[in-house]
């Protein structure tokens, strides 16, 4: 059913009625199609079919109601001399008047505190006059801090008043709920409005102090004058402070004795000693690095009366004369430790330093750790001969690792001298008459060092051509596996000896690329192979090639193969 205020009165509960005669209740359709497209438009009724109010009014009206709304009038004759109502709960919103305070509460049948002194914070809402207490959180209390009393207008007699606050002042009591608050102080808002509305705010108090937890702090400790009795001050001063010592525990008299590393670390805030092994790998030993826990080492023993076996190890501190100190440990001196010898070869920075401060009498300098001699009798490490097959590297990795891995390579020259190639010509240098007619081509690869032979071929010869030697590095006759040398450019003269393999070439000639390319890199070259390449091209000594070009004469120019 529809409702009808029509006839004037306010929109409130008993003021409207329903119209009975209506049936019809539903929306008025907004959106129609056309061609497929959804097209929205405005209502022309209300519910129900109902008028809507903008069809009920007149243009002259809705021209009025525009006019006053775009045009309004700022002259002082036409403005309303009422004053604007603000509520109460617009005006004082967020403004809150805080106090603070204090209540003691009893403790029964407690030997170690008579009352608790709880320190409360007051708030007063000017919105509604309402007020909450809330306790703060006091470390080590054992008190839940929160909500005393939750937000309400409290009660201020038995007739039904309640706290204003003109009723709040600082130094007064406010009972609550059968409990006493002493307010102490307030924040400088909540002064600042009662000064204003005429109130005289007295002066802070301070909060008394709660004796049970005045009690349970310890003051903190002070010292006249240092004592090397007072351990705590010890404790406090040298704490975490180690005097580290590098050493050799000389080991020799056992049956397979040996020199061992350890560490010796002095803790200065007890005086005791602790020794520690340093593992080395391969060492054969199992990583146990504790020689000596932690522990005071007696230096002097008190005289006994009577005989004492000295194998007894139990030894009381009354029996104990003097226990090792700092100045019992001197780099480059053997201490005897628990009837172990350790050499003081080297400390950390903190001794030095510790030293020079406590003890700048005594001279600490590190030494020269003493080299470790061998127990092994077979000498260095020997490979066998190399056999021929393969390359040098491929064989000696057969004896360097039960499962070999290919030689590493240099990949950086392999990119740079990639495709470059240094070509001479040979001839063999033997005994055998039909050897002399044999011409060979030998290039020298420079990304990888290693020399190829090519053999011309000759008619009617006997001999077929073809490669002579693939791809490979050629020691120098006399090298040996552990110290290899291989060929390399600067060998190569013209007129010198290659030795190959049991077979001897004698290089005849060279291309004129070779000379460009040992010119680029003169200061690696010995003189005489470029000045025997120069000379079998036919240069002056001060002749030089250059953009792969050599001078052969005043007007000619050849260019060079590369």
């Amino acid at each position: 059913m529809s409702v009808n205020t029509g006839h004037g009165l306010p929109f409130l509960p008993g003021c409207t009625f329903r119209d009975v005669t209506k049936s019809a209740f539903h929306r008025p359709q907004t959106l129609t199609f056309k061609n497929g497209y959804a097209l929205p438009h405005r209502p022309i009724v209300g519910i129900g079919q109902d008028p809507l109010l903008s069809a009920q009014l007149i243009q002259d009206e809705i021209n009025e109601l525009s006019s006053e709304a775009l045009a309004p009038t700022y002259d002082s004759s036409n403005r309303s001399d009422l004053s604007t109502f603000i509520p109460a709960y617009v005006a004082l919103d967020k403004k809150v008047l805080r106090f603070y305070a204090y209540f003691k509460q009893d403790v029964l049948h407690s030997p170690d505190e008579e009352f608790r002194v709880r320190s409360v914070v007051i708030y007063y809402y000017l919105e509604d006059d309402s007020m909450c207490i809330i306790e703060p959180l006091v470390e080590n209390s054992g008190i839940r801090p929160g909500k005393l009393i939750k937000r309400q207008c409290l009660p201020k007699n038995d007739h039904g008043d309640h706290y204003h606050w003109k009723d709040l002042n600082v130094g007064m009591d406010l009972m609550v709920y059968g409990m006493m608050y002493h307010i102490t102080r307030c924040d400088d808002y909540t002064q600042q409005f009662l000064e204003s509305e005429g109130i005289i705010v007295n002066d802070p108090e301070p909060t008394p102090v709660d004796p049970y937890i005045s009690s349970r702090t310890q003051p903190k400790p002070s010292y006249v004058t240092t004592s090397d009795f007072d351990q705590l001050h010890k404790f406090l001063t040298m704490d975490r402070k180690v005097l580290r010592f590098f050493a050799l525990w000389d080991d020799s008299d056992s049956l397979y004795g040996e020199t061992r590393p350890v560490t010796i670390k002095y803790h200065l805030v007890d005086d005791t000693v602790e020794i520690r092994e340093v593992h080395e790998p391969n060492s054969g030993r199992d990583p146990f690095p504790v020689l000596m826990r932690r522990q005071k080492l007696p230096k002097t023993f008190k005289s006994a009366g009577e005989p004492f076996p000295k194998c007894v190890l139990e030894v009381s501190p009354k029996e104990v004369q003097e226990y090792y100190s700092p100045k019992d440990f001197r780099v480059g001196e053997t201490v005897e430790l628990m009837g172990r010898r350790f050499l003081l070869h080297d400390f950390d920075d903190f001794t030095k330093s510790y030293f020079q401060k406590n003890h700048p009498d005594i001279e600490i300098k590190s030494m020269e750790r003493p080299k470790k001699v061998s127990t092994f009798q077979g000498g260095s490490k020997e490979f066998p001969p190399y056999n021929g097959f393969g390359s040098l590297e491929d064989s000696l990795q057969n004896c360097l690792s039960l499962n070999p891995k290919p030689p590493k390579k240099d990949l950086k020259k392999i990119w740079e001298n990639d495709h470059k190639v240094l070509r001479y010509i040979a001839k063999l240098d033997s005994q055998n008459p039909h050897d002399e007619s044999r011409h060979f081509i030998l290039s020298y690869f420079l990304s990888d060092d290693m020399i190829s032979i090519f053999e011309k071929t000759r008619r009617n010869s006997g001999i077929i051509g073809g490669q002579f030697l693939k791809k490979t590095r050629i020691p120098k006759p006399g090298s040996t596996v552990n110290n290899p040398e291989f060929y390399s450019p600067a060998d190569f003269a013209i007129g010198a000896a290659v030795e190959i393999f049991c077979h001897r070439f004698v290089l005849t000639d060279a291309d004129h690329y070779v000379l460009t390319y040992l010119e680029s890199i003169a200061d690696q070259i010995p003189s005489e192979t470029l000045i025997s390449l120069r000379q079998k091209m036919g240069l002056h000594p001060g002749q030089e090639t250059a953009n792969n070009q050599t001078v052969k004469g005043d007007d000619e120019v050849t260019e060079t193969s590369a």
